[in-house]
């Protein structure tokens, strides 16, 4: 993803995932682009930005908590987040912020 996210006026939600990503691919570039088609589709999402050198890092905006509670409970993102455990990430960290406020040009 190459764009800053388009979102609404706050409050709003952002999910932060920073990864560190164990050798290889096994899949995950197809996984990824495919969750980022899904989660577009789930009620109230609202964007994505990830960049990755050493460091991952994935932020997702959503309208509200319940969004992100379905989004977490989604069976093919579940699918995912299981390879994820036993095949691409050494470590992670999700973090759940909710945006009261935004700024920029």
């Amino acid at each position: 993803m190459s764009h800053i996210a388009e979102t609404p006026a706050p409050p709003y939600y952002a999910v932060v995932f920073t990864s560190h990503r164990t050798d290889g691919d096994h899949g995950y570039a197809e996984m990824a682009d495919k969750m980022v088609e899904l989660a577009a589709q789930q009620p109230g999402f609202l964007g994505i930005e990830s960049a990755r050198d050493d460091v991952g890092i994935t932020v997702s905006y959503w309208a509200d908590l319940e969004s992100i509670k379905l989004w977490k409970a989604n069976a093919e993102h579940l699918k995912a987040q299981k390879l994820g455990h036993e095949k691409w990430y050494s470590t992670f960290k999700t973090r759940i912020c909710k945006v009261e406020r935004d700024y920029g040009m």
